[in-house]
């Protein structure tokens, strides 16, 4: 199995209904951040290979057809030659609307990936330093990181083989650029900005459970 489909577009620019949908249209399993933060050994591939620069691409999307979201998108031009007959979808909204979402989300003080001495921790704050300037929340470098992004993608890739993608869209631009029939239902809508407050909660309170006692303080 080869990967199919390429996502180009940054993390909260509708990257999950997008993976539903490729995986409705049958260009699944889609490999996305969750799999990163939910497989251990995926997170460290990652943050070992943003340090050397090489990855080992067959072996990081054994049995995926599509894989879209962060950190996918950081490797769109390697993966576009790796995988030369893929299609690249860089997915889009308006950037002070993504930026606001990001502040709610992934970046919001909910969700502490950022500050952990993790693999999952290294990959998001390589991800703050190649866009970003090494920060989250600066609104003016958000936003042009995520525009420099999304200029150099199509730049990069050739007209015929990129669809620029706003998931409110739907099936009918999809399908097309894909050759694939449009299904005969609604187009997937996922991980708004309540569904992943409600959803980061839970694997915080999950966490806390299953995570054991804290180590007691030294005495002195």
């Amino acid at each position: 199995m080869t990967l199919s489909v390429i996502g180009a577009g940054f993390g909260r620019t509708g990257t999950l209904s997008l993976k539903l949908a490729l995986e409705e249209l049958g260009l699944g399993p889609c490999y996305r951040m969750m799999d990163v933060i939910l497989q251990s050994d995926f997170a460290a591939h990652w943050a070992r290979a943003a340090k050397r620069g090489t990855v080992d691409w067959d072996k990081i999307f054994a049995g995926y057809q599509s894989a879209v979201d962060w950190p996918v998108c950081d490797y769109y031009q390697e993966l576009a030659e790796w995988y030369p007959d893929a299609k690249v979808i860089l997915t889009v909204r308006d950037a002070d609307v993504w930026f606001a979402s990001t502040q709610n989300t992934i970046f919001s003080s909910i969700n502490n990936l950022f500050e952990q001495q993790s693999p999952i921790g290294e990959i998001i704050r390589g991800i703050a330093n190649r866009h970003f300037g090494g920060t989250i929340h600066d609104r003016f470098l958000l936003v042009e990181g995520y525009k420099r992004h999304n200029a150099e993608v199509k730049s990069t890739i050739p007209a015929q083989r990129l669809l620029q993608f706003d998931v409110a869209e739907g099936w009918d631009p999809l399908c097309e650029f894909l050759g694939k029939p449009v299904p005969d239902k609604p187009f997937p809508s996922a991980n708004s900005t309540s569904e992943f407050q409600q959803r980061t909660a839970q694997l915080i309170e999950q966490s806390a459970v299953s995570s054991p006692q804290r180590r007691a303080k030294p005495t002195t």
